[in-house]
């Protein structure tokens, strides 16, 4: 699980990095501005967890339950989250809105609240075997 998580986190983060630089100059010419905002949300939000997933991935030994939980809700919700976002300002850039992504983009951010949930929960616990 470890691997999984830190590759995972590996992958989203220059995924994050590229979309990033992709929307910043190539997507500029075909997104309006509020189009450009939420690409750029799912991208801030693809990279935040990126970072949590390779801090998740560093610290936890993934041998609870709930740590393991903590990394799938992360990996799916930025999943859910990023990329419905992404394929929302795409397809609404096209005039061909997808507009089945809208309720996507809302259980992805469920998902990566579960996430802090269980990752705090988790960390907390550390934290007090470790003062103990």
């Amino acid at each position: 699980m470890k691997e999984l998580v830190l590759i995972f986190g590996g992958v989203m983060g220059t995924l994050a990095v590229i979309l990033g630089a992709f929307g910043a100059h190539a997507l500029k010419k075909w997104f309006s501005e509020d189009q450009l905002k939420s690409f750029e949300t799912g991208v801030k939000y693809q990279m935040y967890h990126a970072i949590i997933l390779i801090i998740s991935g560093t610290v936890f030994p993934f041998t609870q339950t709930g740590q393991q939980l903590a990394a799938w809700f992360f990996m799916i919700g930025i999943v859910l989250f990023s990329f419905s976002i992404y394929g929302l300002s795409y397809t609404s850039s096209i005039g061909k809105k997808m507009k089945f992504l809208g309720p996507v983009t809302p259980l992805g951010g469920l998902f990566l609240i579960l996430g802090w949930i269980f990752f705090t929960v988790n960390i907390a616990d550390i934290a007090l075997c470790l003062n103990n």
